[in-house]
């Protein structure tokens, strides 16, 4: 049973939990509350321009960069801020749920930087996210341990992983945290709490509050962030530039954007990411009325395709030119029995991370700790003694619009295995993330929120061109479920196949995770079987 608590004017809809009083304080639900009232309504503004902007690509508007701002990419002057400190060397990061399975394991790991999940790899349960609050707050205090064979139960030591946080997108919002009957910008709460308890804390390790942003899609989306800061920074008496955030650039629109969104966050900015799954999916959003843009097999889009090299080449140069760490994307192998699949797995992602590394990137994602050395070693190679590589400014890259659109180079039918892949994948990640489980190790991959969104619309677009047909995709799906429900005698199959029919079969493309979809589904994750 859910409680409603009134804290100032915030009301608090999600049930009681263990320690949950700690984060949940009079202060931190009144700075929130600040926020809100601060920039809700630009918010919603800025919801108007992502529509007015999805009518026009629709209606054949082509992209490209913006003529009013071109003073912002032709001036030679402006950088961002230094590096922050515990940011300077960011070779590998590890990213993970804040859940205190995975905390120790990131924070020990060798890797420069742990970026805890709100987003792609949790599950928005009110325990989750309390919960991994709860975690950061622990983590930063070193009053989580971990255990070893050798020597038990140990606390952490001094060599640990910078902590960054990202928090969900500004398209979400936090049903158990209301104003007014209005649920709150997710956004600034996973932002707000984790400011508002850590931030000092921070800063007097010897660190800063360091944050990844998702999902922006044009630079007034990134000025919004840096207004949040200022206040945020004002509200609590920290001096303004202290925080330091990382732009995924993830979707097609912020591609076109990259020095704006730079140059919006400059007194803040820690450089860009290149988020790959929800950029396919972007593509496939935008240009859903495009049959060209139709993308076959997922593992038959790698990141040698033209229009991804010209992506990714253009972040490295945007991010060197204005002074700003340029991070790769993500290696998702989870080490598996098979001793012939482990070796081909891995031959697969030392060659994308020495890619990576010769492409002029500063640093790496993986999603488990037995893939830090592996990418350590590349890009020690290739930096040496060196932190960055932002000496390496790439102006032999020339990058127009046109090449971040040219998807047809790279298109082409699904095959048969194909389908059933996106079909599989989707049905499980949705019924554990229904239980609460939002990085989710399938098949030799740790799979997210991000993986399940390109799993799903890629079916819808298939079958919107005519790719696939109807009945096979029906077929696949009843077979899927049954074997789901054989693997999970628990799996939630009646709730699961409603997901993947609302959000891969239904006319349009609609947006899973968004604002009304997916709280709906969930429970606590002490009231499921696990």
């Amino acid at each position: 049973m859910s409680t409603t608590a009134l804290t100032g004017r915030i009301q608090v809809l999600g049930a009681p939990g263990d320690r949950f009083d700690e984060i949940l304080t009079p202060e931190a639900l009144d700075f929130i509350a600040r926020l809100d009232a601060a920039f809700a309504g630009r918010r919603f503004e800025l919801f108007a321009e992502r529509r007015r902007l999805a009518g026009r690509l629709t209606s054949g508007f082509p992209l490209d960069f913006s003529r009013a701002t071109t003073g912002i990419r032709n001036d030679p002057d402006w950088r961002v801020a230094p590096p922050g400190p515990g940011l300077t060397d960011r070779r590998v990061e590890i990213t993970g749920p804040p859940d205190r399975r995975t905390v120790a394991d990131a924070l020990t790991s060798g890797a420069q930087v742990w970026m805890a999940d709100f987003e792609d790899a949790t599950s928005p349960t009110w325990d989750n996210i309390v919960g991994g609050q709860l975690v950061l707050l622990d983590a930063v205090e070193r009053r989580i341990g971990f255990t070893t064979p050798e020597c038990g139960k140990r606390r952490f030591g001094d060599d640990l992983a910078t902590i960054m946080v990202r928090p969900r997108g500004w398209h979400l919002t936090e049903k158990h945290l209301v104003i007014d009957g209005r649920p709150l910008s997710a956004s600034l709460v996973d932002f707000g709490l984790y400011f508002f308890h850590c931030a000092q804390r921070q800063i007097d390790a010897g660190q800063g509050p360091y944050f990844y942003l998702p999902k922006l899609e044009h630079r007034d989306e990134a000025r919004l962030w840096n207004d949040v800061f200022v206040l945020a920074q004002d509200l609590l008496d920290i001096p303004r530039g202290t925080i330091r955030a990382t732009v995924l650039i993830e979707t097609v629109t912020a591609a076109l954007e990259m020095e704006e969104i730079l140059f919006e966050l400059r007194e803040h900015s820690a450089g860009l990411n290149a988020g790959r799954w929800d950029y396919l999916f972007s593509l496939i959003k935008n240009f859903a009325h495009r049959p060209d843009f139709t993308l076959p097999d997922r593992d038959r889009v790698t990141m040698t395709a033209p229009f991804l090299r010209a992506y990714t080449e253009l972040l490295v140069r945007t991010c060197h030119k204005r002074g700003a760490h340029a991070i790769g994307g993500m290696a998702a192998h989870v080490p598996v029995q098979d001793a012939t699949a482990q070796e081909s797995a891995l031959a697969r992602v030392r060659l994308d991370k020495e890619r990576e590394a010769e492409d002029g990137f500063d640093g790496t994602w993986v999603a488990h700790p037995a893939l830090v050395p592996l990418c350590r070693d590349i890009f020690d190679g290739v930096l040496g003694g060196r932190p960055h590589q932002l000496d390496r400014t790439r102006e032999d890259v020339d990058v127009g619009a046109d090449d971040l659109l040219a998807v047809r180079r790279t298109s082409g039918p699904p095959t048969p295995d194909g389908v059933r892949s996106n079909v599989a994948l989707a049905l499980r990640y949705f019924d554990a993330w229904l239980r609460g489980q939002g990085a989710v190790p399938l098949d030799g991959h740790m799979e997210d929120a991000a993986t399940a969104e390109i799993a799903r619309s890629q079916v819808w677009q298939w079958l919107r061109h005519g790719a696939v047909d109807r009945d096979s995709v029906l077929a696949i799906l009843d077979e899927e479920i049954a074997a789901l429900g054989r693997e999970y005698p628990w799996a939630r199959v009646e709730e699961v196949r409603e997901i993947f029919e609302r959000t891969a079969l239904a006319r349009t493309l609609p947006e899973f995770f968004t604002t009304d979809a997916y709280p709906r589904h969930l429970v606590r994750r002490s009231e499921v079987q696990s």
